[in-house]
């Protein structure tokens, strides 16, 4: 290591959290501070000095935002120290065998401009820098293998079936859709605008769509949607829509549970009414954590590029610029405000 790079230390903005959440998050909630990073890794140290280009804005934060008593599969955050997510890096220092200067890398990192990871073999190497960095928060990275995950080995999907996602035209949603579409199904998708519903039509391919904001039946919109029913639901909402969605499974249909972002910000989470469904319908349930799934990224990363190659998925990102700027990114997530992928852009390369 250089003597110069050892002893260079920089402006490392960073965002904290100031205190923990209860019911709906807010920019007030987090804290940007100043600081400064050294781009040195400790004296014999496997460590790496990450510089993040684009940082990841994912709903399953707000649950790290609160303090719980019983211990969740990702740790609590904790107030004053910096808020952890997925991002796109590249490496500044190494002294880890597996990675030099330059090279350019995603995974967990701090929501700040420079990280010392200290495990970087949890880091996962880009091998199609090809495509822009920032899809490997997306299309490329987690998102994309929790889409492709969920929907192939949780819900098993065969060719014909009925397919509905909520909140389609997310991170998750709208990849989940166009790989229905691959896959033959029939696939509608839920969103929370008219803008949202016109993207999943015309951009993202799916058969039909509807603003759930505008319906005062969710079980009668599912109903019009569906007529045969539904075999596959990709589950991102909870609550009334998936009470909804209950009444309208058929026999032996499968829900993928991913997330339940409808209920994320009550004290007390909905109940659900219409699970008899479930022993009378013969259906599955299934959740799924995304990270027990790590070890097959390789294999998804080269399927989904030659998707994008051939041009069968089309991806849509929500960028916002400057560090300063991730907390009301993060925030706007609860409030619909993004379309597609919701990032932030730290640093470009």
């Amino acid at each position: 290591m250089a003597a110069s790079a050892a002893a260079a230390e920089v402006s490392n903005r960073r965002v904290t959290l100031k205190r923990y959440v209860t019911g709906f998050p807010a920019e007030d909630d987090m804290e940007v501070v100043a600081a400064t990073a050294r781009l040195a890794v400790p004296p014999g140290s496997a460590a790496a000095v990450v510089k993040n280009l684009y940082l990841s804005c994912d709903p399953y934060m707000r649950g790290r935002m609160s303090r719980h008593d019983e211990a969740s599969y990702v740790p609590d955050f904790v107030p004053g120290e910096v808020l952890t997510t997925f991002g796109v890096s590249k490496v500044v220092e190494s002294g880890h065998p597996g990675y030099k200067p330059g090279d350019l890398v995603w995974g967990m990192t701090g929501c700040e401009e420079y990280t010392l990871v200290t495990n970087p073999e949890t880091l996962f190497r880009i091998s199609h820098p090809e495509f822009p960095l920032s899809y490997y928060t997306g299309v490329l990275g987690m998102p994309g293998l929790t889409a492709y995950v969920g929907f192939f080995d949780v819900a098993k999907p065969k060719k014909g079936e009925y397919v509905f996602v909520s909140a389609a035209s997310g991170a998750v949603g709208q990849l989940v859709g166009q790989l229905a579409k691959i896959t033959g199904c029939y696939v509608v998708g839920s969103a929370g605008s008219d803008e949202k519903v016109n993207l999943l039509k015309t951009k993202f391919g799916f058969d039909n769509a509807f603003n759930y904001k505008k319906e005062h039946d969710l079980n009668a919109a599912l109903k019009r949607c569906f007529p045969e029913g539904i075999d596959i639901y990709f589950e991102n909402v909870g609550g009334a829509m998936l009470d909804a969605v209950l009444l309208n499974m058929r026999l032996r249909g499968r829900v993928s549970m991913c997330g339940l972002i409808s209920q994320y910000n009550l004290e007390e989470p909905e109940g659900v009414r219409n699970l008899f469904c479930v022993v009378a319908k013969r259906i599955r349930m299934e959740g799924f954590i995304v990270m027990d799934y790590f070890g097959t990224y390789g294999k998804f990363e080269e399927e989904m590029a030659g998707y994008l190659k051939e041009g069968k998925i089309t991806y849509v990102e929500d960028v916002v610029e400057g560090i300063e700027n991730t907390p009301a990114a993060l925030i706007g997530l609860f409030h619909g405000r993004n379309v597609g992928k919701q990032l932030v852009a730290v640093a470009r390369e």
